[in-house]
């Protein structure tokens, strides 16, 4: 047993960091603060190209909501046969119905249609009404993994749950802790849920090399987000989590 460190990548740049850093997957996505939406083809082109690790960019049109209507579904498999066909590993996905369910329907057949690449439906699953229903439908869909807080805003406010959900899956897909998972807490998480896939973003913002900025306008406007900033994912801080992680899940086994 040992642990898969993810990163959620911002951008090649985090990409890239994640290898050097460790990592053995990246979650691709552009947009954080929206919670990751499908990236560009050339990032993704361009990631597959530089690293050697597994990638698995994010299928998601948009921002908001996992209900999604029939013009966003069809925008979801052709992004998912570009993949494809850019050789990516695997995909990332998460649809629901309007009643807070998994919808099966339709995350079954781009499970097929991703194939053989595999699947990891993202933490739609912690929008939904009823997360132990949530994960037997998941698991019947074919996923080979579910992201998860354990429903709640981060993974440390849901150990509990995903303690019950690591249970619950009992070696039929693998439970995989996101959602403020960082090197202070990694090891809390490891012992207590256990869990061996972790997920991070392990970034920082990095200072904007402008030296002149208009002082009279935001292009942003998010409080607490740089304007003059990049968040990008450090490649010491993915291996300082990756090793503390390893260490925890040592003791946990001793």
């Amino acid at each position: 047993m040992n642990i898969t460190l993810e990163i959620c990548a911002n951008s090649l740049a985090s990409a890239i960091a994640a290898q050097q850093g460790g990592a053995q997957r990246v979650e691709l996505c552009d947009n954080l603060l929206e919670g990751g939406t499908t990236p560009s083809y050339a990032t993704i082109a361009l990631a597959r190209e530089q690293l050697h690790i597994d990638l698995y960019p994010i299928i998601r049109p948009r921002g908001g909501d996992f209900l999604y209507d029939a013009q966003e579904f069809e925008l979801m498999k052709k992004d998912i046969i570009l993949c494809k066909q850019l050789g990516c590993n695997g995909v990332v996905i998460g649809l629901l119905t309007a009643d807070g369910r998994i919808d099966k329907e339709r995350t079954s057949a781009l499970v097929d249609l991703a194939w053989p690449m595999g699947v990891t439906f993202h933490r739609a699953f912690d929008m939904t009404a009823d997360p132990v229903q949530a994960l037997e439908d998941i698991i019947e869909t074919g996923c080979e993994r579910v992201l998860t807080s354990g429903q709640r805003n981060t993974a440390e406010e849901g150990a509990a749950l995903l303690a019950q959900l690591v249970q619950q899956a009992d070696g039929r897909i693998a439970i995989m802790v996101g959602a403020g998972v960082r090197a202070h807490n990694i090891a809390a998480l490891v012992k207590n849920t256990g869990a061996t896939e972790f997920h991070t973003t392990a970034k920082a913002y990095v200072e904007s090399g402008m030296t002149y900025r208009n002082p009279n306008v935001s292009m942003g406007g998010i409080p607490g987000v740089p304007e003059y900033g990049i968040a990008l994912t450090q490649a010491s801080e993915v291996k300082k989590i990756r090793e503390l992680a390893v260490q925890a899940l040592q003791e946990r086994n001793a």
